[in-house]
């Protein structure tokens, strides 16, 4: 197979490559040449946001299979996709299950309703009309046949930069006493990065078209099974005080950003994030690998490359300050 991936430089694009160099297949990546690419993949350079700037792509080809990462400007995946329809055979596109319109019912699958006013010639808007505009942008150009969207949930894994898992990892190696919101079972949905990577190509190969969530099945793992496995690869030093949502939620604390992964129960915010059904993406063969492991991965990762995790200057940096953790902490503790 010969692949040519859109950003494969970090996270999500780096997984891909790795795993399709692993497959044996012949890997082309397109990047602005801000980081290094991995080894054993053939490098074009080129600004997809600026004129003419897919020009090292235009006597390029064939290939197989392209995947796009792109979250910004539906434009961008326009332009791409049009470039390469016909020299290229299918397109995968690394969507967001954020192109739903809000909120969903619990069990909501691929059929549900997406967000409305997107479009594959917009600039940038907001990221769940970005990625739906990027969604309608590889149809146009692709068709549905030949075209994968792929609706990812909560992504975690080695190369995160976004920082949620990291953070985590870094606050619990810290040790002492760690807000630990609940409640401890509360089920969580997310997707290894390497398993959605892996899914993506076996998927592609196979001819596979149209949305799938690829995100884990409900209640994969727990808020609980999460925490006390970064305590454990961490080295075991820090002491999990679980605070009841509402004590949480009193001191200020946002869910998802403040506290990455926690959002409360019974919330439509949790029911849609943590509670969408995936069948049609396990059916198609989507194996997700134990908590544990991604745990463990992220943190060898981690402290492979000074225990700083990369973050996109684009996302908003996670993480709740020690002040006001310290806050609920006591508020926990009289509670």
């Amino acid at each position: 197979m010969r692949l040519l991936l859109l950003g494969g430089t970090e996270f999500v694009g780096r997984a891909v490559a790795e795993a399709a160099l692993a497959h044996g297949w012949d890997v082309t990546v397109f990047h602005r040449g801000r980081h290094a690419p991995v080894p054993g993949v053939r490098s074009l350079h080129g600004d997809r946001t600026t004129p003419d700037g897919l020009t090292a792509l235009a006597e390029e080809g064939p290939w197989d299979l392209v995947v796009d990462t792109w979250s910004a400007a539906p434009r961008a995946v326009r332009d791409a996709a049009r470039l390469l329809r016909d020299r290229a055979d299918r397109y995968a596109y690394v969507s967001s299950r954020s192109v739903y319109a809000w909120p969903q019912p619990a069990g909501f699958t691929e059929e549900a309703t997406v967000v409305e006013g997107a479009s594959p010639d917009a600039d940038q808007t907001d990221y769940a009309r970005d990625k739906r505009g990027g969604e309608l942008a590889v149809l146009d150009a692709f068709g549905a046949d030949r075209s994968l969207l792929v609706r990812a949930g909560l992504i975690l894994g080695p190369y995160e930069n976004i920082g949620r898992l990291p953070w985590w990892l870094g606050r619990i190696a810290r040790g002492g006493p760690v807000l630990a919101p609940g409640p401890r079972d509360l089920p969580l949905q997310y997707v290894d990065v390497r398993d959605l990577a892996q899914w993506v190509l076996e998927a592609s190969a196979a001819g596979r078209s149209g949305p799938y969530n690829l995100v884990s099945p409900r209640g994969h793992t727990t808020m609980g099974e999460l925490l006390d496995a970064c305590v454990a690869v961490t080295g075991g030093h820090a002491e999990l005080r679980w605070t009841d949502p509402d004590i949480v939620l009193d001191a200020g604390i946002a869910p998802w950003t403040d506290l990455p992964v926690w959002v409360p129960p019974d919330t439509d915010l949790h029911t849609t994030l943590h509670d969408g059904d995936t069948s049609r993406a396990a059916a198609a063969g989507l194996r997700c690998r134990p908590v544990s492991e991604t745990v463990a991965d992220t943190w060898r990762w981690l402290r492979e490359i000074g225990g700083v995790a990369p973050q996109r200057p684009d996302r908003p940096v996670v993480g709740v300050d020690p002040e006001t953790e310290a806050k609920a902490l006591a508020a926990g503790a009289q509670g």
